[in-house]
């Protein structure tokens, strides 16, 4: 590729939000361990958008982003907030009941498979073929990194039911990644379109918690709600609109790069806090794994 015509992910107005994203994500995977130890799921996730969407409104306030969105776009709102921040992050906290948040980590990069698909169906984005055999020698990686996990089972909990649930918050985010990029929400400043979709979002995961949990859990460790603050924050308000804009600027397909990075990040802490334990056939999955998502994000959409 030449100087003048740089790939964009090269671009610095691209490629910074990316790296912050992908350092900040890398690190939340294992932040939340710490949030469902002592309090339901759904309760936490609660707190964190509670957290979350006083400051996304203050960020949309101080950016002289309007807040009026029209019916169209609360509707638009409604959805992402349903799906993005009310079901993916209910099936995401629930799946590290099962799984290492790593390996939540690594399934979580094949949020390009979908993403790329969901694209192709809704925004009409085309496919290569190079990125179908790219997927599907990263999916031959991350079932070896399952079949190791199966056999060590860190957490002593049910490892299919933890791939199912990591599956489901894969769907529904990507549902959110492409159905933000449609006519409607191009048309609206991101702030304004995230502030409105958390506060929804949170008014979800409140009726879920209530319904599912019982009356709301306050623990009193500081720990506790320093995570929460950081997930909220750093982990939804300083990183959703930075994501979102990269999905706009280069599609869903391509911004799903930040998944490689974020791997590296979560799977690194895995390894140092978690105690997760390597072996060949967990190096080749996740060499396998990695290969296959740089060859089929490579293979650059239209």
């Amino acid at each position: 590729m030449s100087a003048a015509n740089p790939h964009a992910l090269m671009r610095p107005q691209i490629l910074i939000p990316f790296l912050i994203t992908a350092l900040i994500w890398g690190s939340t995977w294992y932040v939340i361990t710490g949030q469902i130890s002592e309090v339901p799921p759904s309760w936490s996730i609660a707190y964190r958008f509670a957290l979350a969407t006083p400051a996304m409104f203050l960020v949309a306030v101080l950016m002289k982003r309007s807040l009026a969105i029209g019916r169209a776009g609360h509707m638009l709102a409604i959805f992402i907030g349903l799906s993005q921040f009310c079901a993916n992050f209910n099936f995401v906290y629930r799946a590290e009941l099962h799984l290492t948040s790593g390996i939540v980590a690594v399934m979580f990069g094949m949020l390009m498979l979908p993403n790329a698909l969901f694209g192709r169906w809704v925004l009409g984005q085309r496919i290569t073929l190079g990125f179908v055999a790219g997927s599907a020698i990263a999916i031959a990686g991350i079932a070896l990194l399952l079949v190791y996990e199966a056999r060590l089972s860190p957490l002593g909990g049910s490892v299919p039911l933890g791939i199912l649930f990591a599956i489901g918050g894969i769907l529904a985010a990507s549902i959110a990644n492409v159905v933000q990029a449609n006519d409607v929400g191009r048309a609206l400043a991101m702030p304004s379109l995230l502030a409105w979709s958390m506060l929804y979002g949170t008014g979800f995961d409140i009726a879920l918690a209530w319904v599912t949990a019982g009356p709301p859990v306050f623990p009193s460790d500081p720990m506790f709600w320093a995570g929460a603050a950081w997930l909220g924050i750093a982990g939804s308000v300083v990183t959703f609109p930075l994501y979102y804009t990269i999905v706009r600027k280069i599609g869903p397909g391509r911004a799903a790069y930040n998944a490689i990075l974020v791997i590296v990040v979560a799977m690194l802490i895995s390894t140092l806090v978690e105690g997760y334990q390597w072996s060949p056939l967990s190096i080749g999955g996740a060499a396998l794994a990695s290969l296959g998502m740089i060859l089929a994000l490579r293979a650059r959409e239209a």
